[in-house]
């Protein structure tokens, strides 16, 4: 692979840390700032929804320039969003740095997806792609943990200046090997901006879109809600939380490194496989809350398992998407983030019935149900 698909991984990786650190940090930031543990999670949801909208809006804003210096500019400011937010007092502001953060994240995933796509042949886009996830998965094995041991140790400010500086080797790198005539568009001239949105009414590019964010929306419920089942149903100590995490973030890195191996190739084949099992993985967590011998085991292949298929599905939004070269990415990114943002708010509604606990691992297997119906449907070709 390119080298520089490196550097853009790194960047995700400081991203991807920054998107899931809040979970261990919300105690001590809403105790620091005066607000309550609630208001404080508004932080996350802000940032879901700079991510969704903010993904086809920067992508729009840099239509046409050159990707390094849009990956450059949107990397720096994602640093500085974090610098502020390290040193404010206010929870205000730290709200808008979290908007401006994801702004800039949303615009660097839009252009970096295509960008890596330029960077090798037709052929291999799973396998680029694969690369950049790794950044998001690596995050999920060390960069939330880290986070979170940092947190303890000297607190939320703290994690915000690590995220910060790890943004600077990044963007050194993009500086140093991304070439300056790699754009996010084709090198003949793009489409009109509004022939790129057409492709919106494409049926076959609306069906990937949605099949990928209901397979996202059913990863990020199930694992938004991994802690209390370690130390609830399964009867494991707080320490085993980061244990169950670790598990997740290193079934989600092998996934997307055979996602990336295969995506291009045998993309149905994956699908046709991974879809059924995911299928039955969610449930049969539920089902074996109580038995950590078969827990842990299984977190570790559901973390597999959803990023085989979720990153298979972007690929695959990528290639539907071709029609739109510098929008491509930003359809890809909303789709994940408008599953990461429902998937969940569905699992939390599901808290309240029967199964209690246990309802998130149900509703995820409604989720990856629904997507493998969508995914049978035959849309018209166009």
């Amino acid at each position: 692979m390119p080298l520089p698909l490196y550097p853009l991984a790194l960047a995700v990786f400081a991203m991807g840390t920054s998107e899931f650190m809040l979970a261990g940090l919300l105690p001590g930031l809403a105790a620091d700032l005066g607000v309550t543990v609630g208001t404080a999670g508004g932080l996350t949801s802000a940032f879901a929804v700079g991510m969704a909208v903010g993904a086809p809006l920067m992508a729009t804003l840099t239509r046409g320039r050159p990707g390094r210096g849009s990956l450059l500019g949107f990397v720096l400011s994602f640093a500085a969003a974090h610098a502020v937010g390290a040193v404010t007092t206010s929870f205000p502001v730290l709200l808008v740095t979290r908007v401006v953060a994801a702004l800039a994240n949303a615009g660097f995933l839009a252009v970096a997806l295509t960008t890596a796509a330029a960077l090798v042949p037709a052929d291999r886009k799973g396998r680029a792609i694969a690369v950049l996830l790794s950044g998001t998965t690596v995050a999920t094995v060390a960069g939330v943990p880290g986070g979170a041991v940092l947190g303890t140790l000297f607190g939320w400010r703290a994690v915000f200046w690590a995220v910060a500086l790890l943004c600077l080797p990044a963007a050194v790198g993009i500086a140093t090997y991304l070439p300056p005539t790699v754009t996010s568009a084709p090198l003949s001239p793009a489409p009109a901006l509004r022939t790129e949105f057409a492709e919106l009414r494409r049926p076959r590019l609306l069906r990937a879109m949605l099949v990928a964010a209901l397979v996202n929306a059913a990863t990020f419920g199930g694992f938004t809600f991994l802690a209390p089942v370690v130390t609830g149903p399964a009867g494991l100590g707080e320490p085993w939380v980061p244990v169950a995490l670790v598990l997740f973030g290193a079934g989600s890195f092998t996934g997307v490194t055979v996602a990336g191996r295969l995506a291009d190739r045998h993309p149905g084949r994956l699908l046709a496989v991974g879809g059924p099992l995911l299928l039955a993985g969610w449930p049969a967590l539920a089902v074996l809350a109580d038995a950590p011998g078969a827990l842990l085991p299984l977190v570790f292949l559901l973390g597999a398992l959803s990023f085989a298929v979720g990153g298979t599905l972007i690929t695959r939004v990528l290639y539907e998407a071709a029609g739109a070269p510098t929008l491509a990415g930003a359809y890809a990114t909303t789709a994940l983030n408008l599953g990461a943002t429902a998937g969940p708010l569905l699992a939390a509604a599901t808290l309240g019935t029967a199964p209690g606990g246990l309802g998130p691992y149900y509703c995820a297997g409604l989720l990856v149900a629904a997507a493998l119906l969508v995914a049978r449907v035959r849309p018209p070709v166009g």
